[in-house]
């Protein structure tokens, strides 16, 4: 699967240390274990000239106090606080400068944040997905991606979740509704 780096953005979702470590306070051994395969996807855009973008899932503590029915910390408990370690990115992923970094309050990436014109400005039709949870904000983030017209395609190997089932049904999920899906050693970048 080949694609042009000009056109193309890989996104990697919320590989923060509250979900990616074992002393996160939502770590799933499944996010853990994708970080390789994240950083083999970022390097590899990076050495064809496509462009990296990082979601951080980051919640003010005070975010959900006043919800009507919206709540994450009710579902999830309290989790990737603004300001603490949990939020951080794993050590392994660094964004460099000229990299965009999308903190977000919810699931999906592109709401009420900076992504989408951001990838307009850069001319982005392709985005190719890895990180955690597969059946959450990666899958939320990549179906709003098909909803704006770009082509997501996720990358089954740099996709973490709590359970192995979980991952598959959002992979497939994707494929029947919006995306496209592959493995890391498939995608490749080329003008």
């Amino acid at each position: 699967m080949q694609l042009d780096p000009t056109e193309t953005a890989v996104v990697i979702v919320d590989m923060q240390n509250g979900f990616c470590h074992p002393d996160g306070s939502l770590y799933a051994p499944g996010s853990e274990a994708a970080i390789e395969d994240c950083v083999t996807l970022v390097e590899q855009a990076r050495d064809a000239g496509a462009a990296v973008v990082y979601t951080r899932d980051v919640h003010p503590p005070e975010q959900f106090e006043d919800a009507h029915y919206y709540d994450e910390f009710e579902q999830w408990g309290e989790h990737v606080l603004e300001g603490s370690w949990d939020a951080e990115l794993v050590s392994e992923l660094s964004p460099r400068e000229e990299e965009l970094v999308v903190m977000k309050h919810t699931y999906d990436a592109f709401h009420q944040t900076n992504l989408d014109g951001w990838l307009s400005a850069h001319n982005i039709k392709n985005l190719v997905f890895g990180g955690t949870l597969a059946n959450v904000c990666v899958l939320h983030t990549a179906g709003s991606a098909g909803l704006r017209d770009y082509r997501p395609l996720l990358v089954e190997d740099a996709i973490g979740a709590l359970e192995e089932d979980h991952r598959e049904y959002a992979l497939d999920h994707a494929e029947w509704l919006f995306g496209e899906r592959a493995s890391l050693s498939e995608v490749s970048f080329s003008e």
